[in-house]
């Protein structure tokens, strides 16, 4: 009673505010017509005598079109109205003003012709917000039109209502909207929802009333209803989180079948709600560790302890459903739909599950320019926290001449992001490409992310600054003075071992121009002038010479570098400092006025300068800490991703930032609605009498199809005649209220028994085999847009191939019917397909070496793979015999081609039993990382006690020292074991002639070089010493050489063939300088430690 008492009042206060409407409309249509003839009496005087020539026959242009146009407007032929409309529309869509025609189109509102009111209203649309008051006129045609049969005009009238921003008719448009709440037609309640959002920005007061329409069309059910509403839900309640409880499962169900950006507004509500209901899931990642062995002793009681521990959290179902429902949706189309799903699953996804997006994240950087730049942004804040989930992908980020620089600029970060000791080689190849830009901020940016590279990784960080040192004779100023900010930099991580680059740097100080550049390299003088004595007071002197005529910073640092050479060095500087000091204190420039008073008092000692000055050493030259050269984008992860906010890094107005997660999570039986659900009862039925329910899931499914179908029926029918859209509806409603009969029927026959709907991790399996059609038909769509996608399904068939077989064994009849729909969605696996493995059974030795002359390589025909110049015996413990129960093993690199796969390492592994009892069944189990590619060993049946075996496998390390970890395993018993390579075991002899060594060595310089110089004994300075310690480190052979004090030794990579040169140049007062060439950098710089250390040792 109090609601229709409360809908009586409204409408009588709508009523009042028509009549105050239509008393003001009258007093205006009064004074309208003498208005416009005025108008138009003195239109063409006036633009004779005010305007130019071009600019009169422009008017009088317009006028005279917009006369025929009224004309055709004002006619009685309704074909006459139709094509003025049409024109108008049309002079609208190219920018063109028609604001003059309001009164000529205002008339035509009351048109019985379907085609040309719709016409009307879309002109309405667009001038009513301007043309308010002649808009009123018409106000009561629009109430009017709330009531016609067609669907399109009662969308289209409240669309014009909701367009006029007059505060008198609120209670108006309030009306209409919980009118055109409750329509039958989806589309119209669609067009309220709209609606509200306009309300609101007109009258905030209107909050509660517009809340009570939002929590009713939440309910619906249409998928054409539920984005707009949510739309609306975010501007006017964004925190009235308890409207969403009932309706969550509901939306996410319905998430695959709404329209595009109804999918987009919908996922970010959800991840917001998301983050306030459900407990955090990363806390799963700490408690599980793949590397953990248990230990020998350890008791069965505390490993059950720690099992039930392990699996402390569990993810509520709820979670799980938003997260499947959104998977499919990572092949959209549209690229604003798979970025919020990608930021979902950033925000929402356990840590081993956010790897999913990466690939459709990649795909959208073959778009446009703009969604590039949003997808790159995004993406270099996800690099930064998980690298490896694009480290795969790392040849999508490398620059192309054609992109612009803030395109170049975002994927240099991503480069430098991924960067790590396996793939650093291949990043500083390309960063060398990049340096030689034309764009000069480009390039910049290049040498920099170099810096942030050799600071991060510090195996590269003399091949670096030795890269740096050479830019330093570049011709072009911009890239001389950001190498110099650079090195500074890098200097300050290890200042000892570079003086010769201070020294270098001092030395090209009179060419260098820009300021930064110059005050960097006296920062390094001062800083280090106890390294540099000679040097550093001779370029105090060159400073004093012009200093009057040097930019403000670098003066600064002049009177620095006075300073702190003034303390360590005052015999040779002190009439300088004094000089120095003497024109600062007369300088333009305060602060330089002010840091001369300063210094001086500081280290000149008189009676004034108190106790300050006994410190000024320790003040001056106290040991700075070095910089820690970060990402731009570190601190964007603060913001959501695909937000405004993210991309401008500063908080926009109307951002709603994402909550941390709950320490415990809210009382999830919130979210539980009562319905009667008879696929329930009917999957009992069939575990009780063994009848599969494939038929009624069918039918079920169906059924939903058919009414979404009825719905995009409506929509797509209604341009028709009103009779055809109102038959057509009618239809529709008949068929559905008939389907409910039959629904209610079949009900009746079974105990009506009303059920919690609570989905479990059981029923979840369930509910995705029943979605499948509905799923099946998103991403077919899609399908198109996506065909370098399609290669994955292979792979994620064969990985869910096991969990299909168990399932098939409880429910055989529903599961033949899911294998084949689900494979068509199984997206799980998003990762590049590993290299598939040669059998051992296809390759013989001598097949192999018949085949070696084949192989296709970019090294020249006179290069060729050798026999070992020496083989360590040296073995390495695999697994003790304490820890492996008896077993015992040890491994050794024998140093041969392997035979199963060339890119392998050949290992010879050497099994014992030293228990008393037979070992059977020894064979290799899993292995980590998941990519890595490893031939195991046959399975050894049984060794007996005492008894040994040796046995051969091949592993690929990928031209990385990463251990290889794999559990090797007897039939009781599973251990983890790992095997390190040195680096020396990763290459392959090969020979060749000096003059080839030559050639490939041109080819390796820059930052493919690394050398380093060592003393050795004298005794040691001949050829057989230096030989043999060379090739125990490294698997090298000897490359013949014309000069006695120079040896030089050769290999390639087992993985990718690169080349490595090794030169040993003998020199006087027992020195030696090794030369290391190769373009895998840090293999480079690894070896040449190696070889540093063998060699001072011998």
């Amino acid at each position: 009673m109090n609601g229709h008492r409360g809908f009586s009042v409204l409408r009588s206060e709508a009523v009042g505010a028509v009549r105050t409407a239509l008393v003001s409309a009258e007093n205006l249509q009064l004074t309208l017509k003498t208005e416009l003839s005025q108008e138009e009496q003195h239109l063409k005087p006036h633009t004779h005598t005010n305007g130019g020539p071009d600019e009169t026959h422009t008017k009088g242009y317009c006028t005279e079109v917009n006369d025929d146009l009224k004309e055709m407007l004002e006619s009685n032929k309704e074909s006459l109205k139709l094509e003025a409309m049409k024109r108008i529309v049309g002079l609208i869509a190219k920018g063109k003003n028609a604001s003059e025609l309001f009164p000529a189109v205002v008339k035509n509102v009351a048109s019985k012709n379907t085609e040309l009111k719709k016409l009307v209203y879309v002109y309405l649309v667009r001038y009513a917000e301007e043309q308010q008051d002649l808009a009123l006129l018409s106000i009561s045609t629009f109430q009017r039109a709330l009531k016609d049969p067609n669907q399109l005009i009662r969308a289209s009238a409240l669309r014009v209502l909701s367009s006029i921003r007059v505060l008198i008719i609120v209670p108006i448009m309030m009306l209409a909207i919980k009118e055109a709440a409750s329509d039958m037609s989806p589309y119209v309640r669609k067009t309220s929802a709209h609606a509200i959002q306009k309300l609101y920005s007109l009258d905030p007061d209107q909050k509660e009333h517009l809340i009570e329409v939002i929590e009713k069309l939440l309910k619906d059910k249409s998928t054409l209803v539920a984005g707009s509403v949510v739309m609306a839900f975010e501007e006017v309640c964004p925190d009235r989180i308890d409207l969403i409880h009932k309706n969550y499962r509901k939306l996410c169900n319905l998430l695959v079948d709404v329209e595009e950006w109804g999918q987009v507004v919908i996922i970010s509500m959800l991840t917001r709600y998301a983050r306030t209901q459900f407990t955090s899931p990363w806390k799963e990642d700490s408690v599980f560790d793949e590397h953990s062995v248990r230990a020998f002793y350890e008791s069965d009681e505390e490993k059950t302890r720690d099992e039930t521990e392990a699996k402390a959290y569990v993810m509520d179902p709820d979670h799980r459903l938003l997260l499947r429902n959104t998977k499919p949706l990572l092949q959209s189309r549209n690229t604003a739909v798979v970025m919020s799903v990608a930021q979902l699953y950033w925000h929402l996804a356990p840590k081993n599950e956010v790897s999913i997006v990466t690939k459709s994240l990649v795909r959208l950087l073959r778009s446009h320019r703009e969604v590039q730049y949003i997808v790159l942004q995004n993406i270099a804040t996800m690099s930064i926290q998980r690298k490896g989930m694009f480290e795969p992908y790392m040849k999508s980020f490398y620059v192309r001449s054609t992109d612009a620089t803030h395109i170049k600029s975002l994927k240099l970060e991503i480069l430098t992001n991924l960067a790590n000791e396996a793939n650093i080689s291949t990043i500083l190849r390309e960063f060398q490409t990049y340096v030689k830009s034309q764009d000069k901020q480009f390039a910049a940016g290049t040498i920099q992310a170099i810096g942030r590279c050799a600071t991060n990784i510090s195996e590269v960080t003399d091949t670096c600054l030795n890269g740096l040192v050479l830019l330093l004779s570049n011709r072009d100023e911009t890239v001389v003075a950001e190498s110099v900010v650079v090195i500074k930099k890098l200097l300050q991580t290890q200042p000892t071992q570079h003086s010769d680059i201070i020294k270098h740097m001092a030395k090209l100080f009179d060419n260098i121009t820009v300021p930064m550049a110059r005050a960097s390299i006296l920062w390094l003088m001062g800083e280090y002038c106890e390294r540099v004595p000679k040097i550093a007071p001779d370029v105090l002197r060159k400073m004093a010479k012009s200093f009057t005529s040097e930019e403000d910073i670098v003066k600064l640092q002049t009177v620095n570098l006075a300073a702190k050479l003034y303390l360590t060095n005052s015999k040779q500087t002190k009439l300088l400092t004094q000089y120095i000091l003497n024109l600062g204190k007369y300088d333009q420039n305060y602060d330089i006025r002010d840091r001369t008073r300063f210094i001086r008092q500081l280290i000149v000692p008189n009676d004034k300068s108190g106790a300050l000055s006994k410190y000024a050493h320790r003040i001056l030259l106290a040991p700075k800490p070095a910089p820690v050269i970060q990402s731009a984008y570190k601190d964007r992860d603060r913001y959501q991703l695909g937000t405004l906010s993210h991309t401008i890094n500063t908080k926009a107005s109307g951002y709603l930032e994402l909550s941390d997660w709950p320490a415990v999570a809210p009382d999830q039986s919130v979210r539980n609605v009562e319905v009667i659900e008879p696929v329930k009862e009917e999957e009992e039925e069939e575990e009780e009498e063994g009848s599969g329910s494939s038929s009624s899931d069918d039918s079920s499914s169906s059924s939903e199809e058919s009414g979404s179908d009825a719905e995009s029926s409506v929509e797509k029918n209604s341009s028709q005649s009103s009779e055809e859209s109102d038959k057509s509806s009618s239809q529709s409603e008949k068929s559905s209220s008939e389907s409910d009969t039959e629904k209610k029927k079949r009900k009746t026959k079974k105990p009506l028994q009303k059920k919690t709907v609570k989905p479990t991790a059981k029923d979840s399996d369930s509910d995705e085999n029943r979605n499948v059609a509905k799923e099946a038909r998103s991403s077919s769509a899609e399908e198109s847009s996506s065909d370098s996608e399609s290669d994955s399904d292979t792979d994620a068939d064969s990985g869910t191939e096991h969990k299909k077989k168990t399932k098939s064994k409880a429910k055989p009849k529903v599961e033949v019917k899911s294998n084949e729909e689900v494979s068509l969605l199984n997206l799980d696996d998003f990762t590049p397909a590993p290299l598939t493995q040669l059998k051992s059974s296809v390759l013989s030795p001598s097949l192999l070496g018949d085949l070696e002359g084949l192989c296709l390589s970019n090294v020249s025909s006179a290069i060729q793979v050798s026999g070992p110049a020496f083989v360590p015996e040296k073995s390495h413990d695999l697994l003790h015999r304490m820890t492996g129960k008896g077993l015992s093993a040890q491994y050794q690199f024998p140093r041969q081609p392997c035979l199963y796969q060339p890119t392998m390492v050949s290992v010879q592994i050497s099994l014992t039993n030293t228990s008393d009892h037979p070992l059977e069944q020894i064979h290799i189990g899993d292995r980590s990382p998941t990519g890595l590619n490893i031939h195991c060993f046959n399975t050894i049946e049984c060794l007996e006690p005492e008894a040994s075996v040796t046995v051969s496998m091949g592993i690929d390390f990928n031209d990385s020292t990463q251990a290889a970890n794999f559990q090797l395993c007897t039939k009781e018993d599973h251990f983890s074991v790992s095997i390190q390579p040195a680096v020396g075991e990763l290459f392959l002899p090969i020979t060749m002639t000096e003059l080839d060594f030559h050639k490939e060595q041109g080819k390796l310089l820059g930052m493919n070089e690394s050398s380093a110089t060592i003393t050795m004994a004298a005794e040691n300075m001949t050829s057989q010493p230096i030989s043999r310690p060379v090739a125990t480190v490294a698997n090298l052979g000897v490359v013949p050489s014309g000069q006695d004090n120079v040896h030089r030794f050769a290999g390639k990579t087992a993985s990718s063939g690169a080349v490595v040169l090794v030169t040993v140049e003998l020199r006087e007062l027992s020195t030696a300088l090794i030369t290391i060439n190769t373009e895998k950098s840090v293999m480079g710089s690894m070896l040449l430690r190696d070889l540093k250390q063998a060699l001072a040792q011998a």
